[in-house]
């Protein structure tokens, strides 16, 4: 178990990745915009891609009635975030540590990355309600009203993952740097996992060997 305890308290530790990386990225391109618009999704708040994307952001979204996005202030997630990440690295690191010393087996592993992996689904569900609410919730005495072919209002939610057109603007959705550092980390207490199982099953193997020797 030491080399799977090893490695699951390395496992963790690539979460460190998300205070200092974005975790998903957002990039606006159109004609009038040769170098697109971006944002990065911390999970502390939203940040440029490059100086003034925000503001550039926010000033073409008034036009259609959307609010400005929130500081970091204005959604608890980004305060509830840094310490949920926090107190799921230790919880690892402390898992992986009695790992190491034979303490717990690798049952343990598996359930801190089942749970992780739930606060992971929650935390995208969120992110992808409050875009739901951010781009449909608009203005009604916004400047510009658009509406879809069936006479309903247009909604300017940004994709979750991947393309989509919005207006003239070419809208992309997708993971970040910090995203990575997490995915790295999860899988790395897979294997931890699946060391600690086949350490564990050779171990039983050899018991029963010699018990029917005997």
């Amino acid at each position: 178990m030491k080399k799977a305890g090893l490695i699951m308290i390395i496992g963790p530790l690539f979460l460190l990745g998300l205070y200092f990386f974005p975790l998903w990225n957002i990039m606006l391109g159109a004609p009038q915009y040769p170098e697109p618009l971006g944002m990065n999704i911390h999970i502390d708040g939203i940040r440029d891609v490059s100086e003034f994307d925000l503001q550039n952001i926010d000033g073409l979204n008034h036009y259609i009635g959307m609010r400005k996005l929130p500081k970091p202030e204005e959604m608890w997630e980004f305060g509830t975030f840094p310490l949920v990440i926090g107190g799921m690295v230790t919880l690892g690191v402390f898992i992986g540590l009695l790992g190491f010393l034979n303490k717990v087996s690798y049952k343990w592993f598996i359930g801190w990355f089942v749970s992780m992996s739930i606060l992971g689904v929650l935390g995208m569900y969120d992110f992808n309600a409050w875009m739901v609410d951010y781009g449909t919730n608009l203005d009604p005495n916004a400047i510009m009203k658009l509406e879809n072919p069936d006479g309903t209002p247009m909604s300017y939610k940004p994709p979750l993952f991947g393309h989509a057109k919005m207006l003239n603007f070419d809208v992309t959705s997708l993971p970040a740097m910090g995203a990575w550092f997490m995915f790295i980390g999860m899988m790395l207490t897979i294997v931890a996992s699946f060391i600690g199982w086949k350490n564990r099953t050779s171990t039983e193997m050899k018991k029963s060997t010699k018990i029917a020797a005997s």
